[in-house]
């Protein structure tokens, strides 16, 4: 299995980062290691790097692929809302950067038998991390149609949702949805022709989905920023690459209330909350990949970068 991963922005990461030979920073998505790599390879002797992941294959392809830097390194296999825990672990009070890449890496996508992608046949698992306990399986072949429509719908921001819900239950009525082809097809059939004939694969908004649930990505997402940017030093900075629109509102929501904390109404005269700012954000629009980044790596097609830092 090759688990090569191109990481997407990865320039404008490092740029981002600012990243100081002998500081400390957390990847909490280590992956493959690709935007690693780069942070480690900034890194002296006396910087320390911090890397995460809830995937037991990634932790150990990460170990290998960053043994040759340097720096100091403590990687370990956690959720990366886990980052103030991990800190404690290990007596250090503050970092000076944090990244969070919240796509799946190309090689889980392209794993055989992990059944992330609608571009091969696999069993339906879409588990990041191994030991957890659902499954596509379970949540296309055990949840009801309105609620599948409501995952589909809320997640995969498919217009289709509650006509492919009603498919699967059909189809799962005669036999057990298994494999992700098995899925694909039923989602084909369930989308008009007219509609499939334009956009991206008809699978991708349901799979997209699917995985989402299966491994809770939104749940955690939102108090992790926070926990990342309260564990930043004053002028630390903290990354987030998103990938669907979701999780872009999310990141974006959070950094503004970071930036302006203030819950007094409108109509107020002036702030007697007493909520004072305690980062500033440092792109107001995110940074996507250029035309040439895209020909080259076309799963970063859809990356946003946003960038906050601690005052």
């Amino acid at each position: 299995m090759d688990y090569e991963h191109v990481p997407a922005l990865a320039d404008e990461v490092i740029e981002g980062l600012c990243v100081r030979e002998n500081g400390i920073y957390a990847d909490g998505t280590l992956g493959g290691g690709g935007h690693a790599s780069l942070v480690c390879s900034k890194l002296a002797a006396c910087g320390l790097f911090i890397g995460i992941d809830r995937d037991a294959e990634a932790i150990e392809v990460s170990r290998r692929r960053l043994a040759g830097f340097v720096c100091g390194k403590i990687i370990e296999r956690a959720e990366f809302a886990d980052i103030g825990r991990i800190l404690a672990a290990h007596d250090i009070s503050g970092i000076d950067g944090a990244l969070l890449d919240l796509g799946v890496s190309s090689w889980q996508l392209d794993a055989p038998g992990r059944g992330f992608s609608y571009m091969a046949d696999a069993p339906l698992d879409m588990r990041m991390d191994a030991d957890g306990t659902l499954t596509a399986l379970d949540v296309v072949n055990g949840y009801s149609v309105r609620e599948l429509a409501r995952v589909i719908k809320r997640y995969g921001e498919e217009r289709w949702a509650g006509r492919i819900a009603s498919f699967i239950g059909k189809e799962r009525a005669e036999n057990p949805i298994e494999t992700t082809y098995d899925l694909v097809r039923v989602i084909k059939a369930a989308i008009p022709a007219s509609a499939r004939r334009e956009g991206p694969h008809p699978a991708k908004r349901t799979f997209q989905a699917i995985r989402i649930e299966v491994n809770d990505e939104l749940g955690q997402l939102e108090s992790a920023v926070d926990a990342y940017v309260d564990a930043l030093r004053p002028g630390g900075r903290m990354a987030v690459i998103t990938f669907h629109s979701l999780e872009d509102r999310i990141v974006k929501r959070a950094f503004k209330r970071r930036e302006d904390p203030c819950i007094c109404p409108e109509s107020a005269p002036a702030c007697v909350c007493g909520k004072v700012s305690d980062a500033r954000r440092v792109n107001r629009k995110p940074i996507i990949p250029g035309d040439d980044e895209v020909m080259d790596n076309p799963r970063a097609r859809s990356a946003k970068l946003r960038i906050i830092e601690k005052l």
